[in-house]
């Protein structure tokens, strides 16, 4: 075995032109990390405190079976359940291609027109409206102008005013960083633009999509002031979203509070049940999502 001599050695020479990162920047970075993960461990703690109440406190009613298969009346929330569930799919129905193809023009084919920033102005001040204020303005339209009944169908009409405002940001955002690139090679193959949309930045944006739109079913699944306002409650389950009173789970979730502590438990168990289906739907979506985005080779 060799060995070198010192003088043969390759000596270790600082670059010319090379400065020393100064102990002053080590510090500041490493004060940076430790507050950055400060502030994670502070916002994870409230978040698991939350989960931690809510199962601890609503997992006794909903692992009864009746909870899932008899209505409010015989001690169950299916019929909340079911007017939930009915309620946001009719809204996700009608503000989920409106929302997405508000997007497409905004993003696609606005080219900074009067029409366009009308539009935009608009979908700002929707996003702000609070929920009492959509379900009041259906009211008086629903109600006091064409004097037709409350029902199910009229609560999803207040959630699409709040869900579409949502699904149009998160959209145009998720369309507006798909790169120019893209389109440009696709036009250069002569697709026409209509189809460069729905066969490459729609399918390319898709995961972020079905994300914006998750947070807007999330955020309308658990409203109460629509339901409290446009339909009226009932005990029973009603599968007919168009016609008679419906139960959903806020507005389940309201009149058990105002019976005072005894019914706290059935409070508990509807706030875990909605968290539930929401999770179910948003893994559902992330599912989807993944079979149908574009593959990576």
């Amino acid at each position: 075995m060799t060995t070198l001599d010192a003088s043969t050695a390759p000596v270790k020479r600082t670059p010319s032109g090379f400065t020393p990162v100064k102990r002053s920047r080590k510090v500041s970075d490493k004060g940076a990390a430790v507050l950055v993960t400060a502030a994670v461990v502070i916002a994870m703690i409230p978040l698991f405190w939350l989960l931690w109440t809510l199962v601890s406190r609503g997992i006794g009613a909903i692992t009864d079976p009746d909870w899932w298969q008899k209505s409010e009346l015989r001690g169950g929330a299916l019929n909340a359940i079911i007017g939930t569930l009915q309620q946001t799919a009719i809204a996700a129905v009608i503000a989920i291609p409106i929302g997405i193809f508000v997007a497409i023009y905004l993003v696609e084919y606005g080219n900074n027109s009067k029409l366009q920033k009308i539009t935009t102005f608009m979908v700002d001040i929707l996003s702000g409206v609070p929920s009492i204020v959509a379900a009041l303005f259906i009211y008086a339209v629903w109600r006091t102008t064409f004097d037709l009944p409350r029902s199910g169908f009229v609560v999803s009409l207040a959630l699409v005013l709040l869900m579409a405002p949502i699904v149009v940001r998160s959209t145009e955002e998720m369309l507006k960083i798909v790169p120019q690139d893209l389109r440009e090679a696709s036009y250069a193959l002569g697709v026409p633009k209509w189809k460069t949309i729905v066969m490459i930045v729609l399918p390319t944006a898709l995961s972020g999509i079905i994300t914006g739109v998750m947070l807007a079913i999330a955020r309308v699944m658990g409203e109460s002031a629509p339901v409290l306002i446009l339909v009226g409650s009932t005990k029973v389950l009603n599968t007919n979203p168009f016609e008679g009173n419906q139960q959903s789970l806020p507005l389940m979730m309201v009149q058990q509070y105002n019976n005072g502590p005894g019914a706290f438990d059935t409070v508990w168990g509807a706030a875990l049940t909605l968290v539930i289906l929401v999770a179910i739907v948003y893994f559902g979506a992330k599912v989807v999502s993944k079979v149908f985005s574009p593959k990576k080779f």
